[in-house]
């Protein structure tokens, strides 16, 4: 993973959530998103290796086990390392980013049911797959909504949506959880939706838990792809 990975994300406006989805998926709302970039891969093993000071390790997988303090960690310290700001995205920015310029579909790729996606039986059998194994999105992502579930930097609050700002909406102010996205390899459907919302307290540590780091829009010369 370099800066150059930092996918530019145009920002825009879309309608976020899913009225005939779970009950903190609703309303579905038009929110304003501004542009920001989104690292195109998960965060992988090898990428975290050298915060955490270990052996370095192969294969690409994802990093997991790591709860929401670790992954604020690692911003902060890449964040010295590459000489530009890092963050996890907001909610609003990962479903924005997860559609892919598509609205109101159930998935990165449309409505066609997670099982046609390529090899779907195959995967997932004990653990993540290596990042980047799927096709990636409209605006180059991969992995969105599939392998690891992705902290964001939100406070959780299943009732948000009902009064939600509509211009950038950065989560409640306080709560005891943090929002997360995405599908994970260890659910019976391996898949989530876009809308899908999860959360979990902040200082827990899953298996199927890793995520993805964002930055603003513009940074240091030679990063602004």
């Amino acid at each position: 993973m370099t800066p150059d990975d930092l996918i530019l994300i145009p920002g825009g406006e879309f309608l976020m959530g899913q009225d005939d989805g779970r009950d903190e998926e609703r309303p579905a709302h038009r929110v304003q998103v501004a542009p920001f970039r989104l690292c195109r891969f998960q965060v992988t093993n090898d990428d975290f290796a050298a915060f955490r000071q270990l052996n370095h390790c192969v294969g690409a997988l994802p990093v997991t086990s790591v709860n929401w303090f670790d992954a604020m960690d690692y911003c902060a310290w890449l964040s010295n390392v590459w000489q530009i700001p890092l963050r996890l995205p907001t909610e609003a920015e990962w479903e924005f980013a997860a559609r892919g310029g598509l609205e109101q579909k159930l998935y990165p790729w449309g409505d066609d049911p997670v099982t046609t996606r390529a090899s779907y039986a195959a995967r997932w059998r004990e653990g993540p797959e290596p990042v980047a194994t799927s096709l990636p999105n409209g605006f180059g992502l991969y992995d969105m909504c599939e392998n690891v579930h992705e902290w964001c930097s939100d406070w959780y609050d299943p009732r948000y949506y009902a009064v939600s700002p509509a211009e950038n909406p950065q989560g409640p102010t306080a709560g005891t959880r943090k929002s997360s996205r995405g599908g994970a390899w260890r659910h019976h459907i391996k898949i989530a939706r876009c809308a899908a919302r999860s959360s979990i307290p902040p200082d827990f540590r899953y298996a199927d838990y890793g995520f993805r780091i964002a930055a603003s829009p513009h940074g240091p010369a030679g990063h602004q792809k």
